[in-house]
């Protein structure tokens, strides 16, 4: 993750409590998760809203399956 391990992960949630204290951290956790819930759901109303993606992925999905038969004709 970002290439952060274990001992980094801990000194930075170390100095978030100093720097907010135990009472807000959790209230800072449930904004972030609610912003990435409205991102995430955001974008997919956007991809939603656009006229042709799904169709378009339907076909890639299955131009993926053709090249897959494909190849399995080209070993045998």
């Amino acid at each position: 993750m970002f290439g952060l391990g274990t001992p980094e992960l801990i000194i930075i949630l170390g100095i978030a409590f100093l720097v907010f204290g135990g009472k807000k951290l959790p209230e800072i956790g449930a904004g972030l998760g609610k912003g990435i819930t409205s991102f995430k759901k955001g974008l997919k109303d956007a991809e939603e809203s656009v006229p042709g993606v799904k169709e378009v992925t339907a076909i890639k999905e299955e131009v993926d399956k053709v090249k897959e038969v494909g190849k399995v004709l080209k070993k045998a």
